[in-house]
């Protein structure tokens, strides 16, 4: 009789033991439920998933990481507007408007001797052609192409300019030295010149339009040879130009004199078109 009871238990585990259990435990579950409001199963749940869950620390710093560039973008994009807005600004009253050009390309070899603009034949730029920043001079254009322009710099050694000292109209030219800082020769032998004097193109140059700034005078050094010369610091960014201005010289029938700097210039136009980027 004992053994027949085991082998029915045996039958019936068989067949309901495992429902039977799962019902026990379901029934287990729903009492903690109700009486820890969830809390337990709560727990459970985040047993598992844990291993699963980013580091709380790693999530912080993926967080101020992308605020952080999002900081640098907005701050890039408020300086862009900036440099736009200088721009707009140094245009004024001009009777002919600049056509606005962004540079594109530079070599790190000749970072002061010339600069690529995103501005070319089909926008209206001619070889020749004026370019200039907020703060003044910039240089001249010495070859297009349909999109793109290559801008001969003020400060490159090979570079002439007629230009003239605001405050006693003591004429000479500049060359470039490579840097942001350009030398002055004089062609009076006692120039009146001092430090913080203003420095503009010549009204006597062709190649440049007269008035426009150049820089500042640093020092000078009346007993230089061959001439006196003064050490000018370039009022333009050369050394971080983005955007720049650009517009034709004046007509040279419009030079109001029979004298001209073209006998110093002209040299450098023959050594513009000779010039090749790397």
């Amino acid at each position: 009789m004992k053994g027949n009871s085991i082998y029915v238990f045996r039958r019936w585990w068989e067949r309901y033991g495992v429902q039977t259990v799962l019902a026990v435990l379901a029934l287990v579950a729903a009492g903690l439920v109700r009486h820890t409001n969830g809390a337990v199963l709560f727990e459970m749940y985040q047993a598992l998933a844990r291993p699963f869950e980013a580091n709380p620390a790693q999530q912080e710093q993926l967080v101020n990481a992308r605020i952080r560039e999002l900081e640098q973008r907005l701050a890039e994009q408020e300086r862009q507007n900036q440099s736009l807005k200088q721009l707009v600004g140094a245009v004024g009253d001009r009777d002919r408007q600049p056509i606005f050009a962004p540079a594109i390309g530079r070599s790190a070899h000749h970072w002061w001797n010339h600069i690529i603009l995103g501005r070319g034949r089909r926008d209206g730029l001619k070889k020749g052609y004026i370019v200039t920043a907020p703060g003044g001079l910039v240089g001249r254009i010495s070859s297009v192409t349909d999109r793109t322009s290559r801008v001969l710099l003020i400060s490159d050694p090979t570079s002439r300019v007629g230009v003239t000292i605001g405050r006693s109209r003591s004429m000479g030219f500049l060359r470039g030295q490579g840097t942001e800082r350009a030398v002055m020769e004089f062609f009076d032998k006692v120039p009146d010149v001092k430090a913080g004097d203003t420095v503009s193109t010549s009204s006597l140059s062709q190649l440049f339009p007269p008035g426009t700034p150049v820089g500042s005078v640093e020092s000078v050094k009346l007993n230089a040879s061959p001439a006196p010369e003064a050490t000018v610091k370039l009022s333009a960014p050369i050394g971080n130009l983005e955007w720049a201005l650009v517009e034709p010289n004046r007509p040279i029938s419009e030079t109001s004199s029979d004298t001209t700097l073209d006998a110093e210039e002209q040299p450098q136009e023959e050594r513009e078109d000779g010039f090749e980027e790397n």
